[in-house]
This record gives structure tokens, sequence and C-alpha cells, in this order.
């Protein structure tokens, strides 16, 4: 009865599915708020001229820099991400948003439509706050409440709702900001009680924050930034803003409450062990148009990589969650490699990446990697020092990495957004930060020296009849080292798949 149902319906859906849609143009621009003229921030400036850098290593680290940050704004913040899960992380985080909101701050809250599934009751009680406005990026026209049913109707724009926003910032009064690897969820911050990831964000101030506003107003009225009133349906019952604040406060933790004395000494302490460097924001534009077409392609960040490691004349560390290398990155590692410079690779496992397909089209260009000379290390699952990156206990804890950044020579570095894979110099939208200074330099190598030991990363190495081992302080492996047999044979078949242009 019910595959006949479907057979009946399938028609109709593929009908559905092939309507292209127009977004409702915006009735104006919107620009970010000049910076804010506080004593903060005007002590801050006066304690360290120019832009300057903090490396927020862990999770713990960076949520608590994100909430400080948002409890000093006094006139705006401006919130970009792709994923906002409503689980604790995520929660404590809207609250404080919330609080500020409450203060008069005004906040844009701009979102990928990629997790927004079960969602909408929240967003749409979040954006009835006076001092709130909430937009989905690229979002599907029709909406169920099932990423099947959601992928399946929108089939006929497959080519539009492909390309998504991968961006993640946060700026506050346009004087400081938070940008990095990080979405908004427990596993990003060290608070999973089963998976955590060993992530990256950078803190940062100075004159070029204003380059980042400028670059999330440009996707704020990009005309596929639409607003959430548009898309998501009232709820049955809608909250009030009291009802809505009291559900909020009891989910959602207030981690930090702190007297403005306080908090200005905090921010003077982090300042004093931050790091003056140059840097310039680089990232991809969102589509005028339309993003499936060819002309309108975000791939201007992925070609500024490039440039970066052709500059490499000794070394290139690169740390990515995925990595399926693209022609042009492939060609860029044989040139750098060609000119002598060592290329050496963090990436996951087979155990610990968390899209199992993504491993699958990685394992193919491991051979070539390696054959050619690339130094490549996986993340082991249960590495030892696992700790230093989620809350105790970790016993049966286990341990990802999502962090994304390069380091080139002794002097450069890059710290976003974008895995190095096809999705994220191709399809999606990426940012992040290009850096030339030796100090931030040196500490971002003395940070991932302890990923990269072998009793929390394998080292592969090729034997002589071409074979790869994996290599860990405690063991040598022939084969990957999978979970089961069964996660082998699915690494096997996902890989025949023609998807890796997708990944």
């Amino acid at each position: 009865m019910a595959r006949n149902l479907i057979l009946f319906l399938l028609p109709g859906i593929l009908l559905v599915s092939c309507i292209k849609w127009n977004p409702p143009e915006h009735d104006s621009i919107v620009k970010a708020l000049p910076p804010a003229n506080t004593r903060l921030w005007n002590d801050l400036g006066k304690a360290k001229s120019g832009d300057w850098l903090r490396i927020l290593n862990t999770g713990e680290q960076s949520m608590d820099w994100r909430l400080r940050a948002i409890d000093s704004a006094s006139r705006s913040i401006d919130l970009q991400t792709f994923l906002w899960e409503d689980d604790k992380a995520g929660l404590s985080l809207l609250r404080h948003l919330v609080s500020a909101a409450d203060r008069g701050v005004r906040v844009r809250l701009l979102v990928d439509d990629s997790f927004t599934i079960s969602h909408a009751e929240e967003i749409w009680n979040i954006d009835q706050h006076p001092n709130i406005e909430y937009r989905i990026y690229n979002p599907f026209k029709h909406r169920p409440d099932s990423i099947a049913m959601r992928q399946l109707l929108n089939l006929g724009e497959f080519g539009r709702v492909d390309h998504r926003m991968h961006n993640k910032s946060l700026i506050v009064d346009n004087r400081v900001a938070v940008i990095g690897g990080r979405n908004l969820g427990d596993e990003y911050f060290g608070s999973h009680d089963v998976f955590n990831f060993r992530d990256m964000d950078l803190l940062c101030g100075g004159p070029h924050v204003v380059d980042l506003s400028g670059l999330f107003d440009r996707f704020w009225n990009n005309r596929w930034s639409v607003d959430e009133e548009v898309l998501v349906k009232r709820p049955p019952r809608k909250m009030s803003h009291k009802e809505f604040d009291t559900w909020l406060k009891a989910r959602g933790e207030l981690r930090i409450s702190e007297s403005p004395a306080e908090r200005r000494r905090l921010w003077l302490e982090m300042l004093r062990n931050s790091v003056q460097a140059s840097f310039k924001v680089v990232a991809d534009v969102p589509a005028p148009n339309d993003p499936s077409l060819a002309e309108e392609l975000p791939n201007q960040l992925g070609k500024r990589l490039i440039k970066l490691m052709d500059k490499a004349e000794k070394e290139i560390i690169l740390v990515t969650a995925y990595l399926i290398p693209t022609k042009e990155l492939e060609d860029a590692v044989e040139r750098a490699e060609k000119r002598g410079v060592q290329v050496r690779v963090l990436t996951n496992s087979i155990r610990s990446n968390n899209h199992l397909s993504a491993h699958s089209f990685y394992r193919k260009h491991l051979h070539q990697l390696v054959g050619h000379g690339a130094d490549v290390h996986e993340v082991r699952v249960l590495a030892r020092d696992r700790h230093v990156y989620m809350e105790a206990p970790v016993e049966k804890k286990e341990l990802g990495l999502h962090a994304k950044f390069i380091i080139v020579d002794d002097d450069q570095a890059y710290v976003g957004s974008c895995n190095l894979d096809a999705r994220s110099l191709k399809l999606n939208t990426e940012m992040g930060l290009i850096i030339r200074s030796r100090e931030f330099n040196r500490r971002l190598r003395k940070l991932i020296a302890m990923d990269l030991q072998p009793r929390n990363a394998w080292h592969l190495r090729m034997t002589e009849k071409g074979k790869l081992q994996w290599v860990g302080d405690d063991v040598t492996l022939d084969k990957q080292p999978a979970a089961s047999r069964w996660q082998s044979i699915e690494d096997w078949f996902l890989g025949l798949l023609p998807a890796e242009d997708e990944l």
C-alpha cells in the first residue's frame, strides 16, 4: 500500500521539485554599525594598537571568549555559521545573545540552511525579539521536517542548494571577532558525551575587523540570505517573549557572569598574551545571482591558498578535517615537493572521521601523497592526550579533527573554515585569515606538535613493496585502523560511488 502511494505521488513530487524559486528582494541594504566607542574597547586600543590575534586552541577557551565578547557588546553583534545545534553549547550561546539583545544590542544571525531541520519553532521565536534579525542562507524552498524529503522536493534546484555557506564568524561592536573552524554545538567545544573535535579558532581585534564586517554585510544583503519569516511557518502556539526567555533559561546555561571590572581585567590580560600581527581577510564571495552558475562558483579562497602554498620555500603543514585533493591542490603539493619543500599533513583516520564517505575518497589519494614524499599523519580516535580537547571523564570518549589551518615556512599561516576538499574549495563559500607573523607561526607550530606525536596520530609510511603502514607509538598496522571489518567494507563501497566532486 505504501509503495503504491509513493508511486502515485512521485510524478507530483518531481513536478514540484522542478519549479525554480526566486526569493523576495530585500527592502533595503543593511550594513554593520560603526565600531563602538566604549571605555573597554578604547582601553584595549590603547594597550595594543594595530591588529592582534589570540589562538583559541581548546573548546573551553573558545566558548568562554565567545560569551565574554557577547557580554561586552554595547551596539552590535553579527554572527554567521554553518551549523547551530540546540544542545548545551548552542543554547548557552543563544542565552547570552538574547541577554545582549535585551540590553539594546542589535543582533544579526545568518545561518546556512543545511541543518535547520527541526529548528523551525526555535528560529521563529528567536526572531520575534525586536533587536534580533534572523536570516537563512540559500534556503530550500520546500521545507518538510525530513532530510530525505527535503532533498527530494528540492531536487530540481540541486545545482543551487548544493552550494552551502560554510563560513563561521562572530563580530562584536565591529571591534573584536572570533573566526575559525568551529560550528556551534557540543562536540565543537569539548562538551559532547561521546565524540568531540580537536578544533581551532582565532580571537582577533584591530583595524581590519571592519573587513570582516564588510564580508558579513555582503552575505547579509545577498539575495539568497532570506528573512526567516519568509520561510518558517508560525508555530501553532507562539511563545511570548517572557515564555521564550523562561524556556531558554531552563535549557541554556549562563556560563559566565562577570562584573565590568572583572571583564576588563580579563580582556587586558588576554591582550598581553596576544600576538601583534598583520592579517588579511580572505574569503569566497556569495553568488550575486545563481549559485549554480559556473561563473559564480565560490573558488576565490581556494586560489588564494594555492598561491600561499606556492610561496613556500622550506615547509608546508596542512591541517584539515577532510582531505580530498583537487587537481589544483595535488599539483601545488607536487610543485612544492619538487622545490624541496617538506609537506606535512594532519587529517582524520577512518575511525576519527565523522563523514566516512569523505574518508573513502581521501583513501584513494594516499599512495600518491605518501609516495611523492608527503609526511602524512592521521588522528587516533583514542589519542592519549585527547583530554586537552574535551571535558572529563574522557575514558570512553573519542576524538576527531575539525581544525583547518595551514602553516607556511616560519612566518605565514592561514586559519579559517576551509577544508582541503572539492566541497570547500569549489562548492561552499569559506573564509579565513592569512597571517604574516613569525611569533604567530611559532605558537601555531608549538600547539600542533602534540597532535603530530605518534601517541596521538598514526604516521603513515610506505614499505619497500609499496604497501602502506600506520605507525603508532605502541603498534604498527598493515591495514587501516578501522573500528570493525564492516566499517572497512562500507568505506570500500562508498569509494565506488561517483561522488568525489561533491565531498
